[in-house]
């Protein structure tokens, strides 16, 4: 069944007269047309038995059609009211819109105005629920485009790696990964991460001039898209004989990473996960350094549905693909993380990313 299909189904099962897809990952998702619409407008329209259409900027028309979109589209010109031609065609269709569904984590007060004015009898009600929840488990197109995704990133990390030397800073040896991976047709998911030194103790840190020395660990997080489907790895090395105490961390999340790894299978809580590596890291003496969750959905967004952290009570099912990525972050010393892309199989787990987790010294 076609993904539109599937909404037009749930549309009539709920009395809700249309839905209206407004991210670009769920336009793709439900339309196969990738677009970065940038201010413009762009959505997917889709009604219980009426043709749907697509709306998109009128440059983009002919891509959106070669992209194997075989319905109506309305191309907007940037003089035009977008939200005007969005009304005239969901008019044309003849149908009482009581109500619509909207994704309301993306739609902005200004949109959802402009909508109101050309719907101002329209009730808007919640759609992101349903679009996470097809999301979630992947097809086996969908886990093969990751795999491949997962296999560049490995890659990346490889190319990382050998680009390691005294004196080159973060951002030449960042260069360097992204240049490969375009030599390889491909483009990163997010932007490229290389830390160096005591920069890795911060998760979300900025690479710059800094220039590697010996002694220092080196953290690598990047992700790679492969026909639409993101990979997300993170892997720590070290450049020269590390210390005790580096050596001490990097084990403490290996083994984090592994045990949770080790327990993931169909019915296992999202929470349980989180739990298992956090108490890893507790027992090693790191609790309050981990300060994150354990890992994140994986897709066609690079983080997507659903959020792996020790509140969440959801039960895993098989064809769920996330991440595990845990880490410590000890200012005075070094950090450390280190990141896989997991698959959910009927009795256990397939590990996408495949770069070797024992402390490589370079």
């Amino acid at each position: 069944m076609s993904k539109i299909q599937t909404i037009s189904n749930y549309l009539k099962e709920q009395s809700i007269d249309a839905a209206f897809v407004t991210t670009p990952d769920n336009v793709f998702y439900v339309s196969g047309f990738k677009s970065n619409p940038h201010e413009r407008l762009l959505g997917v329209m889709i009604f219980q038995d009426a043709e749907p259409f697509l709306i998109c900027p009128k440059m983009e028309v002919p891509d959106a059609k070669a992209a194997g979109w075989s319905h109506e589209v309305v191309g907007h010109e940037d003089t035009e009211n977008a939200w005007a031609l969005l009304h005239q065609a969901a008019k044309a269709r003849g149908l009482s819109l009581q109500n619509i569904a909207i994704e309301k984590s993306h739609l902005t007060v200004e949109r959802l105005e402009a909508l109101n004015d050309f719907f101002p009898t329209t009730k808007f009600v919640g759609f992101d629920e349903k679009l996470n929840n097809m999301r979630l488990v992947k097809s086996e197109e969908e886990l093969e485009n990751l795999r491949q995704a997962a296999a560049l990133a490995d890659y990346a990390i490889e190319v990382g790696c050998s680009e390691i030397a005294e004196g080159k800073t973060e951002l030449e040896i960042l260069s360097a990964i992204e240049l490969a991976m375009k030599k390889k047709g491909v483009y990163m998911s997010f932007d490229t991460m290389v830390l160096s030194g005591k920069k890795t103790a911060s998760p979300h840190g900025n690479p710059g001039e800094r220039k590697i020395e010996k002694g220092d660990f080196i953290l690598f997080d990047l992700g790679v898209v492969y026909n639409g489907y993101c990979s997300d790895i993170t892997r720590t090395v070290s450049f020269g004989e590390p210390t005790s105490a580096q050596k001490e961390i990097y084990e403490a999340v290996r083994n984090a990473n592994e045990f949770a790894i080790a327990a993931v299978k169909p019915g296992v809580r999202a929470m349980d996960l989180d739990k298992i590596s956090r108490d890893v890291i507790t027992d090693a003496g790191y609790g309050e350094y981990f300060t994150h969750r354990l890992g994140h959905g994986l897709g066609i967004s690079v983080h997507e549905f659903p959020s792996v952290h020790g509140a969440n009570e959801m039960a895993l099912q098989e064809g769920m693909v996330f991440t595990i990525e845990p880490g410590i972050y000890k200012e005075d010393v070094t950090g450390v993380r280190i990141e896989d892309d997991v698959y959910v199989t009927k009795d256990g787990v397939e590990v996408l990313t495949k770069y070797p987790k024992e402390l490589i010294i370079l």
